[in-house]
């Protein structure tokens, strides 16, 4: 069969860039990657046909015109970025290529959440209790962004007194990733599970379900480990929801692959969230269960093929999970991260599959989101995925930065998880981490015998084996740029920095010490400073709110580590701020560390 394109342009970026490349490259399809000035270089520039740069991932106009000069004939979005914005669908139609995705119609009946809320309950769908009166709605309630996805703009607010800060903190995230103040009010559901279902549907009007995916474990709103099928979801409750989703998908015509999100209640309901009209961050453990290529299933869809595939074709194999490593610090408040991957490796063996979208040399920065890789599992059994996902996490060495590796591997191992059914609220509950921001002795040892047998050559990577007292320390080892060692231990990076006399010193691996009971309160990452909540000469509780940095489109706020008082402040609402830059001083007679939440 002939190609269903000559070629596709790729407006995305990381690991679905190389996804729907190879998707590509399977269909015989050339690829032609739209890369950001500032991504030159990058691994999908240097795994596409060919690439050319673009100004941005968010002007939908130049995107469509520069892949249509660039000789595509279908345009693929990925996830994230303008992936359902109903402007792209246009501007593909508009200069002659075909979308992968669902008509600007449906994205954009879709993209609102108060009008997919409408849209469900006219298909005979039950949604979360809500509405645009917050009393009405009652407390605990979700503040929710009416645009966009991916936890942005979400608030619980537990009370009436909480309400207004929550509505002005979720709005105005909300405006910086998708243009739109606009928010809803829903009730939180506590103790919920977040169970979606993914569909294909053609463009001839025939569509069927993948079955469903668990996404509950989640920090933030934001999911951290999915897994299908869904532990606890029967044959009636999967046929029920598939139902569900394929009646919101006739009802505004979609096609293409898209995936409807529920909550399950403790007592056993269920109730329509959204509908996302993309690929999935997650696809690849419906993949697994399924042996059904969803990206190539796109790609055909898009030009026109009808599916060839019937519900009854469709069969569950044993169980996958999928955990997202990102470059984040989990023990600092999942903090975003940067730095140069000095050295990678991931696992390989029989049900192991890794989706990265880094390799070894490149740079990772804190303007995109900081998701590194997807590691996808597959066994016969949940018990089997489970213990293949516990030593594939063990194998991954990711030498540079800081991931959230040791939140990935405790979790792994966690009775909770391990039994199955945890909620949207668990990892948050139950996620005590125990930051230790001095290199241990074995870190130590390992940088001193790889620095003495580096006989000055630099940089440099690979195993060495330290023996200084007991146990006896074999770590990889990696030289960064500014001289620093990195040390793989325990599944993190340990930063050992050096004298010039080449004797080991003990820093911090996050900036913000100072002299005896003074904090230095350090910008943890580049973004900028959105409100200030303190002024010389305050006295704060320990745990107050002092200043709320904005980046990658979100808020993170700075606590106070400590009682004391304000007697620096070195920064301004609105200023753009470099990562280490300092904001400000507390006086307090403990010992000083950054304290994020």
């Amino acid at each position: 069969m002939s190609p269903p394109f000559d070629c596709v342009a790729v407006a995305c970026r990381g690991e679905i860039a190389l996804r729907v490349i190879r998707a590509c490259r399977e269909l015989g399809i050339r690829s032609l990657a739209l890369v950001a000035a500032d991504e030159r270089g990058g691994i999908a520039e240097r795994e596409a046909d060919a690439a050319v740069e673009v100004p941005t991932y968010l002007d939908a106009a130049t995107l469509a015109v520069t892949a249509a000069a660039g000789g595509a004939d279908a345009l693929h979005p990925g996830y994230g970025f303008l992936s359902e914005s109903p402007d792209l669908a246009e501007a593909c139609r508009a200069a002659g290529l075909a979308f992968v995705g669902p008509s600007a119609d449906a994205l954009a009946t879709l993209g609102r959440k108060d009008a997919a809320r409408e849209l469900a309950q006219r298909a005979g769908v039950p949604v979360v209790p809500g509405g645009a009166d917050a009393d009405d709605v009652g407390y605990p309630l979700l503040v929710k962004a009416r645009a966009g996805g991916g936890g942005r703009g979400m608030r619980v607010v537990a009370d009436a007194s909480e309400l207004a800060a929550a509505v002005e903190a979720a709005a105005h995230e909300a405006a910086a990733a998708f243009g739109d103040r606009g928010v809803l009010y829903e009730r939180y559901l506590e103790g919920a599970r977040h169970v979606e279902v993914q569909i294909l549907r053609d463009a001839h009007g025939a569509g069927l379900h993948l079955g469903e995916r668990d996404c509950s474990l989640q920090r933030r709103h934001q999911k951290v480990i999915e897994e299908a099928p869904a532990p606890g979801v029967g044959r009636e409750l999967r046929g029920e929801l598939g139902a569900a989703a394929l009646r919101l998908a006739d009802a505004v015509d979609y096609v293409g692959a898209g995936t409807a999100e529920f909550l399950l209640a403790p007592d056993g309901s269920w109730y329509f969230l959204e509908m996302n009209a993309r690929i999935q961050v997650e696809h690849p453990v419906t993949e697994l269960v399924t042996s059904i290529d969803i990206v190539r299933r796109q790609l055909e869809i898009a030009a026109g093929l009808p599916l060839e595939l019937q519900q009854g074709d469709v069969l569950l194999r044993g169980h996958a999970i999928e955990a997202r490593i990102y470059a984040e610090d989990a023990e600092h408040g999942f903090l975003p991260t940067s730095g140069s991957v000095l050295a990678v490796r991931w696992p390989r063996g029989p049900g192991v599959r890794v989706d990265a979208g880094v390799d070894g040399g490149d740079v990772v920065g804190t303007r995109y989101d900081g998701l590194l890789a997807k590691l996808c599992v597959h066994g016969e059994t949940r018990a089997r995925a489970i213990a293949r996902l516990r030593a594939a996490l063990d194998d991954v060495v990711v030498l540079g930065l800081t991931t959230n590796l040791p939140l990935l591997r405790a979790v792994a191992s966690h009775p909770d998880f391990e039994r199955g059914g945890v909620d949207t609220g668990w990892l948050e509950r139950t996620w005590q981490p125990a930051p230790d921001d001095e290199p241990p002795p074995e870190a130590q040892a390992a940088a001193d015998a790889f620095a003495a047998s580096e006989r000055g050559v630099s940089p440099w990577q690979g195993r060495w084996r330290a023996v200084a007292g007991e146990p006896a320390v074999d770590a990889p080892v990696a030289r960064a740029p500014d001289g620093a060692l990195h040390v793989w231990l325990e599944g993190r990076d340990v930063r050992v920095e050096r004298s010039a006399l080449g004797e080991p010193e003990r820093h911090a691996r996050r900036a913000g010490g100072g002299a005896a009971g003074v904090a230095r309160i350090v910008a943890p990452m580049p973004g900028a400073v959105l409100r200030l909540a303190v002024a010389e000469g305050d006295a704060v509780e320990e745990r107050t709110p002092l200043l709320v940095l904005e980046a990658m489109k979100m808020e993170h706020p700075l606590w106070a580590p400590f009682a004391g008082r304000v007697v620096r402040v070195d920064c301004r609402e609105g200023q753009q701020v470099a990562a280490g830059d300092l904001l400000l001083e507390l006086a307090a007679g403990s010992a000083p560390e950054l304290a994020t939440g």
